[in-house]
């Protein structure tokens, strides 16, 4: 039987490390500070926010959720991001997205500061994914991967990885994150011809399809790691699932993130040591 690898558990140790770095920073009269900038009630925002607000309690970090109502004009939907970018005292930003049709998406990505962008939406947040430099932060989901490899024990370096995903949010970030880590990496797309065997090859599986239960057996083979990160609400089983057919890695592979409770489990607390880390960058450059 293949091991389940939770994320309660690295979530946990992450969420140490970060109350040890938050609380160093407090000494030193630095306020760890993360602003939560949500437009509307979408039930999911309200969900991740709840979520967020939680973990930064438990690990030190300060919140300030900013709310705009659903109807927000333009004008001053960008004052308010604008404000919060000045504002020194405010080391990470979470803008909870899709925005409203009528606020520019692409421009509030573009204006986010990248040294407050710490779920790594923005340009110069992705840039520094790409050139291994600390500019910003890679997307949260992608780093929780990384956390995950890291805690059960699992170093990239030298092994073969195959991530299915070419997103911007986990596809390609996750990908440069294990070339950084010295993994040798494939990226698999619709376009690409048998996927099915490159998948194989692997020693490290990254699942971001998009489509739910996409990756079944004839992806798997004995000895791998599968680090699921899709999610989708399978209506004929009446449950979360995955793009891993779970039922049939169990048999086959060493190891995989369920879903409920892998990768996700980890986002909030990539999220507050993002914050932390901000706030030490800030206080250095300060």
């Amino acid at each position: 039987m293949a091991e389940k690898w939770k994320g309660a558990p690295a979530a946990a140790a992450l969420d140490e490390r970060t109350a040890a770095a938050a609380a160093a920073l407090r000494e030193t009269g630095v306020v760890p500070t993360l602003a939560i900038l949500r437009v509307g009630e979408r039930e999911s925002d309200l969900s991740y926010e709840r979520g967020a607000v939680k973990r930064c309690a438990q690990t030190g970090i300060a919140v300030r959720p900013v709310t705009l109502p659903e109807t927000v004009d333009s004008g001053s939907f960008f004052r308010t991001l604008e404000d919060l970018n000045r504002d020194a005292a405010v080391h990470g930003i979470l803008m909870l997205r899709p925005l409203p049709e009528h606020l520019d998406g692409e421009r509030a990505r573009r204006l986010l500061a990248p040294e407050k962008d710490v779920d790594g939406c923005t340009d110069g947040s992705l840039a520094g994914v790409f050139t291994g430099m600390p500019t910003g932060f890679p997307p949260c989901t992608a780093q929780a991967v990384m956390e995950l490899l890291r805690y059960y024990g699992t170093d990239p370096a030298g092994r073969r990885a195959v991530v299915l995903g070419r997103s911007l949010v986990i596809g390609r970030p996750v990908a440069m994150l294990l070339l950084h880590a010295n993994a040798t990496v494939t990226v698999c797309h619709t376009k690409t011809p048998d996927a099915a065997a490159l998948a194989r090859e692997a020693d490290i599986l990254v699942a971001a399809t998009g489509q739910m239960e996409r990756v079944g057996a004839e992806y798997l083979r004995p000895g791998q790691v599968v680090l699921d990160v899709g999610i989708g609400w399978n209506e004929a089983k009446g449950k979360l699932c995955g793009d891993l057919i779970q039922e049939e890695a169990e048999g086959i592979v060493r190891a995989y993130t369920p879903v409920p409770g892998g990768v996700g489990g980890m986002t909030t607390s990539v999220l507050a040591s993002h914050v932390a880390e901000a706030a030490r960058r800030a206080s250095q450059a300060g």
